[in-house]
């Protein structure tokens, strides 16, 4: 079996509460089902498992020739202004046989601030079924 040529990393900040990582497992999910060609790998800045760095470490341990790291924030805050770019080098320096790229954070990209708009519109549509807590709220206040 020959080794994947190509990988994503999701790279996401991290939280203490393990549910927050659940949008993160069913994002990885859906994109590894639409490219069983590329491996595709999470990380986190702190506080999760893996980090940036051991991803990056497995990947190229596999033989991974071509890496692209994909900020899920919402924008560029300090983390991303800072922090990342010198995770990147930092691994860049470890790895110079293999191309690693930095993509531009989720929340920046103009077709995923139109999904959540089309989200935010369904939201105001009677009994829409993606807001979580419709229903569940009783009379008083």
């Amino acid at each position: 079996m020959t080794a994947t040529r190509q990988a994503i990393v999701l790279f996401g900040h991290g939280a203490r509460d393990a549910r927050w990582r659940e949008p993160f497992d069913r994002l990885h999910a859906r994109l590894a089902a639409l490219r069983p060609d590329c491996a595709v790998r999470l990380a986190f800045l702190e506080l999760m498992a893996p980090s940036l760095a051991e991803s990056i470490d497995g990947l190229a341990g596999e033989g991974v020739a071509s890496i692209t790291v994909v900020p899920v924030f919402f924008g560029q805050g300090g983390h991303l202004r800072r922090d990342f770019p010198a995770l990147i080098e930092a691994c860049r320096a470890k790895y110079p046989a293999v191309e690693i790229q930095a993509a531009t954070a989720v929340g920046e990209v103009d077709s995923v601030l139109d999904a959540i708009a089309a989200y935010c519109t369904l939201a105001l549509t009677p009994n829409p079924s993606p807001v979580a807590g419709r229903g569940e709220q009783t009379g008083g206040g």
